[in-house]
């Protein structure tokens, strides 16, 4: 076989090798991307449907919702209302009062909606370790008859 012909075949051959790597590396990054793709088109249509979910009971229960957070020597208390009510503030205020809690820090904003989050402690009397659920019952018997109270009106 001539010299050159069997150089050309090589270097052809060489070539289609180094096209057909490519081809299956670019095979393998757009399926990759594929199932990627896929993957967060599952993700966002499950966040959408416990959004719906959470949009529906919000509709159903417009009550505030009230969390309560062991700290180390206290408590930090989220209440939450989708209903602009700056008197709600003072039903909360009072139940801390009521429960002998201090508070150290908090945010409040009564403007499109109704948020407090307070960093409190306990004057002596709280086991903290325990004492967490009493804090929310409390704060949601205040919320409780604060509704009531509003409703009336």
């Amino acid at each position: 076989m001539d010299p050159r012909t069997e150089a050309n075949n090589s270097f052809q051959f060489n070539e289609l090798s180094q096209m057909h790597a490519d081809v299956n590396t670019t095979s393998t990054v757009v399926d990759a991307y594929s199932k990627h793709i896929k993957r967060l088109k599952e993700r966002v249509e499950k966040l959408n449907e416990e959004v719906a979910v959470l949009q529906s009971s919000n509709h159903q229960t417009s009550s505030p919702s009230v969390k309560v957070e062991t700290l180390e020597k206290g408590f930090r208390i989220k209440v939450f209302s989708e209903k602009t009510c700056p008197s709600l503030l003072m039903a909360v205020l009072e139940a801390f009062e009521e429960l002998g809690l201090q508070i150290l820090d908090a945010t409040v904003s009564c403007a499109h909606y109704f948020t407090l989050e307070a960093i409190s402690e306990g004057e002596g009397q709280f086991d903290v370790s325990r004492d967490g659920q009493v804090v929310k019952q409390a704060l949601l018997q205040a919320i409780r008859s604060w509704n009531q109270n509003s409703e009336q009106e």
